[in-house]
C-alpha cells in the first residue's frame, strides 16, 4: 500500500520593505538559491517550494492559510532573511495549521570582512531578524521545530531531512484508521486505553468489526487467487518442512495466502491503514493470521497483537514516517519476551507468537509450519528469520488515564550467540541502552508496555519531536538516562501534563 502522498514543503523567508527594492531583490535572490541547493542536494526526501517574501500582515496570512488548503503542502519552512516585525507574523501564525520549522541561518557562511558596511549588515541581519521571529512564535506557544546552522550544511540537510519524517508523520496521523477484529485480550491494561481521546489527539479512528466479517472475505477468495499468491511464495522464502508432508504443508501455507488476500481486500475496501487481533477471538479463521499478517506489515500496514489498538498505529505511523529511506532497515510490531542476563551479553529477546515484519529481516526468510498452544486452530505458517544488527527505537505509547505518554528507547541490536532451532518465531535481540539493568528499569518506572513499534530508520529526536507535536508527553531512554533524574523527570512532567 501506499504509505504517504506527494508531500511538498513550502519555504518562506520574511523581510520588510524599510531597506528598498535593491534589497527586496536580493532577499528573493538568494532564497531561491537556497531552495534550489536544498532540492539538488539529495538529502532531503520531500521537495521545497520557493515562496514570495513575506513583507506585510496581509502577504503572511494568505501564505498561511494557502499552506493550510494545498493538500501537498506538509509544512513551512520560515526563515527571516532581514529584520521582519513579528507583530505581522500574528495573524497568520494563528490560522495555520500544519507542521512549522523556523530554519535560523544566513546566505553566507562568513563575515565579508574587507567589504563589509552597513548596507550588508542591513541586508544580513537573520542573527537579528530570526530572533523578532522566534520571540512571537514562543509567546503565542506555538509548537515549532528550530534548526540552527549553514543552510548549505550537510548536516544541517540531515536535520531538515529528518524533520520532514515528523512532520509526515503529524499530517498522516490524523489519517490513520485502525481495524479491530477482537477486543483487548481480557484482564490486559496496557493494551487498552481510551480510544475516544487517541481520535481526539492524534486524529486517529479505531474501529472494531465481528471477526466474521473478514472471514466471509477470506473465504470469498478464489483458488485461483491462493495458488498465485502460493506461487510467490515458494519463489520468494525457503520452505521449512522439518519432516511434514510437503503437501499437508502447503495446504496450511495456503490458508495463510487466503487470509492475506480476504484481510488486504478488507482493509482496502473499507480505508484501513492499521489492523488488530487475538488469538482468543478467531471466530472462523482457520488459522491465527501470521504469515499473512507479516506479508501487510510488509506492505505498510500497522499491527497490533492481543487488540493492541495503540502499537498498532505507532507501527503504520513508523512505517510512514521512514517511507523512502535510503537503505532502510526496517520497521515492525515487537514484544520484549525473555532475558540473557549472562555478564557481558545481557539483552532482551524480541519476539511475537508470530507476527513480526520481514522488513527487518537479515538473510533468507524461511516458511515454517508449527502448532500454537494459543488460539485453538490448526497450525498456522509464519516466516521465520533473525533481525538486522545496529541501532534502533523502540517505541511505547501508553494511556495514563488524563494523558499519552510516548517512551522511546534506543537500543543496539545484536545477533544471539547460538541458533535457536526450536524457535519456530521471527526474532531480534538487543541491548537497552544504556544497559540492560538501567534500561529495563527505566522503562518500568515510566509504565512502557511489552508490547512496541520498532524501527532501525528513525531517531529518537524524530519520535520526540512528532510527541511535541501532538502535544503530548515523551520520556527518552538512551545512553544519558540516570535513573535519578528520569524520577524527577516523571514528577515534574506529572505535573506539567496534567
Amino acid at each position: 500500500m501506499k504509505t504517504s502522498k506527494n508531500y511538498k514543503f513550502w519555504f518562506a523567508t520574511g523581510s520588510q520593505d524599510l531597506y528598498g527594492d535593491e534589497c527586496l531583490a536580493d532577499v528573493a535572490k538568494h532564497s531561491k538559491i537556497i531552495v534550489d541547493a536544498m532540492n539538488q542536494s539529495g538529502v532531503l526526501p520531500f521537495e521545497v517550494v520557493w515562496k514570495p517574501t513575506l513583507i506585510t500582515n496581509e502577504l503572511i496570512r494568505r501564505t498561511f492559510n494557502e499552506a493550510n488548503s494545498d493538500e501537498e503542502c506538509a509544512g513551512v519552512i520560515t526563515w527571516m532573511h532581514t529584520f521582519s516585525p513579528a507583530k505581522s507574523w500574528i495573524l497568520g501564525l494563528q490560522e495555520y495549521r500544519k507542521p512549522l520549522m523556523h530554519l535560523h541561518t544566513q546566505f553566507n557562511m562568513e563575515i565579508p570582512y574587507d567589504s563589509i558596511d552597513m548596507d550588508f549588515m542591513n541586508e544580513n541581519q537573520s542573527a537579528h531578524g530570526d530572533r523578532e521571529y522566534g520571540h512571537i512564535v514562543s509567546r503565542m506557544g506555538i509548537e515549532r521545530k528550530v534548526i540552527v546552522g549553514y543552510w548549505n550544511d550537510p548536516a544541517v540537510l540531515s536535520r531538515i531531512a529528518g524533520w520532514m519524517r515528523t512532520a509526515i508523520g503529524q499530517m498522516e496521523s490524523s489519517h490513520i484508521r485502525v481495524v479491530r477484529f477482537a477486543d483487548n485480550m481480557r484482564n490486559v491494561a496496557v493494551t487498552d486505553g481510551d480510544k475516544v481521546e487517541a481520535q481526539i489527539k492524534f486524529g486517529w479512528e479505531i474501529d472494531a468489526y465481528p471477526v466474521n466479517e473478514v472471514v466471509d472475505y477470506v473465504k470469498s477468495v478464489s483458488q485461483g487467487e491462493i495458488n498465485a499468491l502460493l506461487d510467490e511464495y515458494y519463489e520468494k522464502y525457503t520452505m521449512l518442512y522439518e519432516g511434514r508432508d510437503p503437501e499437508e504443508f502447503k495446504r496450511h501455507v495456503a490458508v495463510q495466502a487466503g487470509i492475506e488476500i480476504g484481510f488486504e481486500k478488507f482493509l482496502t475496501e473499507k480505508n484501513y491503514q492499521a489492523v488488530v487481533t487475538h488469538f482468543g477471538d478467531l471466530g472462523g479463521l482457520q488459522q491465527l493470521p501470521g504469515l499473512a499478517i507479516q506479508r501487510l506489515m510488509e506492505k505498510g500496514y500497522g499491527f497490533g497483537g492481543e487488540g493492541d489498538w495503540k502499537t498498532a498505529a505507532m507501527v503504520r505511523l513508523m512505517k510512514i514516517m521512514s517511507a523512502g529511506v535510503k537503505d532502510a532497515k526496517g520497521t515492525s510490531f515487537m514484544e520484549d519476551y525473555t532475558y540473557n542476563l549472562v555478564p557481558g551479553k545481557q539483552g532482551i529477546l524480541q519476539a511475537h507468537m508470530l507476527e513480526v515484519c520481514p522488513t527487518v529481516s537479515d538473510g533468507p526468510i524461511g516458511i515454517k509450519v508449527t502448532p500454537l498452544s494459543m488460539g485453538d486452530r490448526e497450525a498456522p505458517a509464519r516466516l521465520v528469520f533473525t533481525s538486522k544488527t545496529g541501532p534502533g527505537i523502540a517505541a511505547s505509547l501508553i494511556d495514563l488515564g488524563p494523558r499519552f505518554r510516548l517512551i522511546v528507547n534506543e537500543v543496539d541490536c545484536k545477533k544471539v550467540d547460538k541458533p535457536m532451532p526450536k524457535l519456530p518465531v521471527a526474532t531480534a535481540f538487543w541491548t537497552p541502552q544504556p544497559n540492560l539493568e538501567t534500561g529495563a528499569e527505566a522503562w518500568i518506572l515510566a509504565g512502557g508496555a511489552h508490547h512496541t513499534a520498532f524501527s532501525y530508520d528513525l531517531t529518537a529526536g524524530q519520535m520526540e519531536d512528532w510527541a511535541a507535536a501532538m502535544g503530548i508527553e515523551c520520556i527518552l531512554i538512551n545512553n544519558n538516562t540516570d535513573i535519578r533524574n528520569l524520577k524527577n523527570e516523571l514528577r515534574w512532567n506529572q505535573a506539567y501534563y496534567r
